[in-house]
């Protein structure tokens, strides 16, 4: 509730001394914010991120957990295991690792120069380098999915798939028909949880780009911690606070499309 009163005043780090300074501003800061520059550029980024972000990591949680629920029997709880361990592992750590395999001369490049392509600059060419992170954070949370999607899958009744496969549905047909308007409750639950994430992603681009370059990866988050370094603070606030709202309809969204309409 602090934060929400200090979006409507002016208050900046000036303000720390004489506290009796600020002043109440009403929404000018939410129109400051829908006119610069920097701001709209932090939103298509936002919205970059997660409109792809979130239908790739979906995707492929839910094929590993497709396939570890009916494709791989042996070495099962190993395999989940490892796709699950990106999302305890340390951010810096991850960051490392990415950094060399992402680096000119790291070890994808050196991959793609075996086949005769000469890769770019992952990290510092605004064309990749939001693309790396996408791909970064995709892997990093896909475990967090699969597990859900896994634990959605083997709750299905078994009987509807038997029936199926009596009247001659194959793998697909049973897939789409039954499996996905089953699974709907347990993807609204991923989709809502990672979309979450994903649009208020800042660690990514704190640890690997700082922003860069050129902007192309900054996000509304790390756009309202570079105001709060400045000392705006009402002005910060501010940011968060349409974040809050922008979540909050993608949220409603998801579930006007995604819920049960039985």
């Amino acid at each position: 509730m602090t934060s929400l009163l200090l979006s409507l005043t002016d208050l900046s780090s000036r303000d720390l001394r004489d506290p009796l300074a600020v002043e109440v501003v009403g929404l000018e800061n939410y129109i400051r914010l829908m006119q610069d520059a920097g701001f709209r550029s932090a939103v298509v980024n936002t919205v970059y991120f997660a409109g792809v972000g979130v239908p790739l990591t979906v995707a492929v949680a839910l094929l590993l957990a497709l396939a570890l629920n009916t494709g791989i029997n042996r070495f099962r709880s190993l395999f989940r295991m490892g796709f699950y361990t990106p999302v305890v592992t340390s951010m810096v750590a991850i960051a490392v690792v990415w950094k060399y395999i992402l680096d000119p001369g790291g070890l994808l490049n050196q991959v793609l120069a075996e086949i005769g392509i000469v890769g770019p600059d992952w990290l510092h060419d605004t064309a990749w380098a939001m693309p790396s992170l996408i791909g970064l954070a995709t892997w990093r949370n896909m475990g967090t999915l699969m597990v859900i999607f896994l634990a959605g899958l083997q709750g299905l009744p078994q009987d509807v798939f038997e029936a199926a496969k009596v009247d001659g549905a194959n793998a697909l047909q049973r897939f789409f028909s039954h499996t996905l308007p089953l699974l709907r409750p347990t993807i609204l639950l991923g989709c809502v949880l990672i979309s979450v994430y994903y649009f208020q992603f800042f660690e990514e681009a704190f640890v690997m780009t700082g922003g860069g370059p050129l902007g192309s990866t900054t996000s509304v988050t790390y756009f309202t911690y570079e105001q709060f370094g400045y000392g705006r603070y009402g002005y910060a606030s501010a940011a968060s606070y349409l974040l809050a709202l922008a979540i909050g309809l993608v949220t409603l969204l998801q579930f006007r499309l995604l819920r049960n309409r039985d």
